[in-house]
């Protein structure tokens, strides 16, 4: 739930955090991607990797660019990669178990990658508020568990000591 205040009180300290975090993830999912891709012979992970480490590079030595270009290349990134993924689930139809996740994943990529260029207008301070909001209700979630689980807690506690 911090994080959500800091968003809407800060929002360009915010988009310039979230630039550098997506860089750095774009960069480690790329190298993880790239492992995977050369240990299975899997191109589609391969050159997914690929572009991740690319992506994450250009977003880490140019953190300046404008939220709208970083939203376009996010844009282009999971639309590419989603794409890849899906061709990654067909090559492992015969080699792993519920393939059809990796499908999946793809499909909701490339989804999130055309709602970026679909509606551009909305801009990088909508998608912060967006982001704000998820993590303020993904707080409050939280705390409700947590004072569920506690409540838990105390009567398995109540009903060991008798």
């Amino acid at each position: 739930m911090l994080f959500a205040i800091v968003t809407f009180a800060l929002p360009g300290v915010t988009l310039a955090v979230l630039v550098l975090a997506y860089g750095a993830f774009a960069l480690a999912d790329g190298v993880l991607a790239v492992v995977a891709g050369v240990r299975g012979r899997w191109w589609g992970l391969l050159l997914a990797g690929m572009l991740g480490i690319a992506a994450g590079g250009v977003t880490l030595l140019w953190p300046s660019l404008t939220a709208l270009a970083l939203l376009y290349l996010i844009a282009a990134w999971a639309v590419v990669t989603g794409i890849l993924q899906l061709v990654a689930a067909v090559q492992l139809r015969g080699e792993i178990a519920n393939e059809w996740l990796l499908g999946l994943i793809g499909v909701a990529s490339v989804i999130f990658g055309v709602l970026l260029v679909v509606n551009p207008g909305a801009g990088a301070l909508s998608v912060l508020w967006l982001i704000g909001a998820f993590a303020f209700a993904y707080g409050v979630l939280l705390l409700t568990l947590a004072f569920r689980i506690r409540g838990l807690f105390a009567r398995i506690d109540g009903r060991v000591a008798r």
